[in-house]
Formats: structure tokens, C-alpha cells, sequence
């Protein structure tokens, strides 16, 4: 079995082609060394070896939405809620870059408070910052905005698909479908944004070829990045009483979609780093090259609690900054000077 694995596996890096079965077998099988080191092998290959640090601005913690998982769904109203105005994002954003970060992701939940307008002023503001790339993760929008948008200056926009499986994700998203979801990332891709999606391992009734799938989703859209992590149940959620996701299963959901996929940027997503209790993981061992770190101050970082975090600090962005290239120089990997571009292979 091992060997035909490794063949499988080989195959793979070699055709950029997998069926539904074969990546499901790589997923539920125990021995993941090999699958891993293929990964880091095609990572260094593609993108080299340095690893791009983005900062992201959680600006509110507002959500229309009441997705079964989320610790700042709007059921959820023992949660205080906060909103940034224009002027502090861009405030946030100006600290993170004089840091060195030239990647800014601005995030929030579904919040129509921020219409096309303000998103239009803040990617404005930030552009005449310097050569910042702006990704922006503001969920499902019309066409019309992404449209603005796009001409304002944003470069990315990050939607995560969350599941691929259509009953789980009408189950665990009573205000969206999964139809709509994969609407949007293709407006996005048609209107040529930097597109990222991802997905959750772990949610409560999810299989191996459910995951399967979330991969093939990622090839079928093109994605030029692409975000898993683990699910982690919050206490004021419907799935609270579930058991978090296995970190390793993730961790080959990664370098699975490094080695079939190639040239998407893969973060090592916090929920994973979070899920690590016991920092025994290198976070890089499966194929990621991307790690994202709130800039937003202390006071908001904890309330944009997806869900629990105890990693978050109360230091400045710059310490934050010179702690996480010291973490990602350890491994024996150097700090990005670009701004991460999709990289095109």
C-alpha cells in the first residue's frame, strides 16, 4: 500500500491530474511522510524558498450571516460587536506597512454598513500608502461592487468555499448556498482578481471525499490562493459540543492541493497553529508559504473571535512583525520582499 501510494502520489506531481478516489485514499491514509515531502519539494520548486507575510485588518465584527460554526455570527449576542472607520483602518494599515508588511488583507464579517463607497475610500487610502497589494474578504457582494472595487486598486479578494459537500454547506449556511458561493469566486476570477478560496476540515459529518472534492473545486476555479484549516467549535455556536479537526488531515489537504495544484500561495491558517496545543508542528512541512498576522489593536483582535484564540498578544505590530521572521526564519526559510503576487506557471 505504502508504495502504491508513493506512486500515486508521484503521479500526481508529475500529470497535475487526480480522480475524486485517489485523493480521498491519500487523505485517509496514515503514512503522510512522503505526501509531505513531495509538497515542500514542488513548494521550493515553484515559489522558491521564503515564505510571505500578510497582515490582516479585521475591521468589523458585525455578520448578517449565521453560519452554524462562527463565533461572530449575528445569533450570537453575547459577543460585543465593533466597526473600524475609514480613516483608523487606514491608520492600522500605515503602522502595519512602516513594519515592513506589503500585503494588507482588509476582513470583516457580511456587514452591508460598509457599502461599495467606504470599501472604495479605504483601498484608495491604502494605495497611496506605496506598492501595497489589498486583498479584501468582505464575503458575498454584487457583481457591481466587485466591479468598483477591482478599479479602486484591489488586487485579491479571499472567499472561502468552506465545503464543497452542497447538503453540508446548506446545513451549516441558512443565508447563503453553495451555488451562490462558487458564483461569486467566478466573478471574481472573470473580473481578474487575485482569487483565493479554502475550506474547513473537520466540520461534523464531513468525509474523505467530501475533502476530495473541496480540492478539486480549488483546481476547477483556478484559485491563485487558497486557505484550510481546521474546524475548531465555538462555545456559542450550534456545532459547540463537536470535537475540533485533526491537524494532520489538514495538513494533507495542503500538500495535496500544493502537489495537484502547484502555484497557489498556502497559508498555514491559525486555526491550525491554534489546534497545535503542544507547538509540536512545523507549519511548513506540507506545502504552505504564506502566514497571516492580525495588525488590527489588541481590544479588536480578540473579539473577532471566529473562533477561541489564545495566540493573540498585546505588543505592537512591529515587535509582532519581528517575532513572526525570527518564528519563520527558525525553520530554516526567509521572509518574503515582495508584495506575493499569484505566481503563474
Amino acid at each position: 500500500m505504502i508504495m502504491m501510494n508513493k506512486k500515486l502520489i508521484n503521479n500526481i506531481v508529475y500529470y497535475s491530474k487526480s480522480s475524486r478516489e485517489e485523493l480521498a485514499e491519500l487523505i485517509r491514509d496514515n503514512n503522510s511522510d512522503y505526501l509531505f515531502l513531495k509538497a515542500v519539494q514542488v513548494t521550493e520548486r515553484v515559489l522558491g524558498k521564503k515564505i510571505h507575510i500578510r497582515g490582516i485588518i479585521e475591521f468589523s465584527n458585525y455578520c448578517r450571516c449565521a453560519c452554524h460554526y462562527c463565533g461572530i455570527r449575528s445569533f450570537n449576542k453575547a459577543l460585543p460587536r465593533y466597526r473600524l472607520e475609514p480613516e483608523k483602518i487606514t491608520e492600522i494599515a500605515r503602522e502595519a506597512v512602516s513594519a515592513g508588511y506589503k500585503s494588507i488583507v482588509l476582513q470583516s464579517g457580511e456587514d452591508s454598513y460598509y457599502d461599495a463607497d467606504k470599501i472604495s475610500k479605504i483601498i484608495r487610502q491604502i494605495k497611496e500608502l506605496g506598492n501595497i497589494a489589498v486583498t479584501l474578504s468582505v464575503g458575498e457582494r454584487s457583481f457591481e461592487e466587485y466591479s468598483q472595487w477591482k478599479k479602486d486598486g484591489a488586487d485579491r479578494y479571499l472567499l472561502k468555499h468552506e465545503t464543497a459537500d452542497k447538503n453540508l454547506y446548506g446545513k451549516y449556511h441558512p443565508f447563503s448556498s453553495l451555488e451562490k458561493r462558487i458564483n461569486c469566486l467566478k466573478q471574481l476570477k472573470t473580473l481578474g482578481y487575485q482569487t483565493g478560496s479554502g475550506f474547513m476540515v473537520g466540520l461534523p459529518g464531513q468525509t474523505a471525499d467530501s475533502l476530495a472534492d473541496d480540492i478539486l473545486l480549488l483546481k476547477e476555479l483556478d484559485v491563485d490562493m487558497a486557505g484550510i484549516g481546521v474546524f475548531i467549535p465555538h462555545p456559542a455556536t450550534p456545532l459547540a459540543g463537536y470535537l475540533s479537526g485533526d491537524n494532520i488531515t489538514a495538513l494533507k489537504c495542503v500538500a495535496l492541493t500544493r502537489i495537484l495544484l502547484k502555484r497557489p500561495h498556502l497559508p498555514i491558517t491559525t486555526s491550525i497553529t491554534v489546534n497545535d496545543s503542544k507547538g509540536s508542528l512545523n507549519p511548513f512541512c506540507s506545502g504552505a508559504n504564506v502566514v497571516m498576522k492580525k495588525v488590527e489593536p489588541y481590544q479588536y483582535q480578540k473579539l473577532y473571535e471566529i473562533y477561541p484564540n489564545t495566540l493573540i498578544n498585546d505588543i505592537s505590530v512591529y515587535e509582532n512583525r519581528k517575532l513572526l521572521e525570527a518564528s519563520v526564519q527558525s525553520y530554516g526559510y526567509k521572509v518574503s520582499e515582495d508584495r506575493g503576487d499569484a505566481i503563474l506557471v
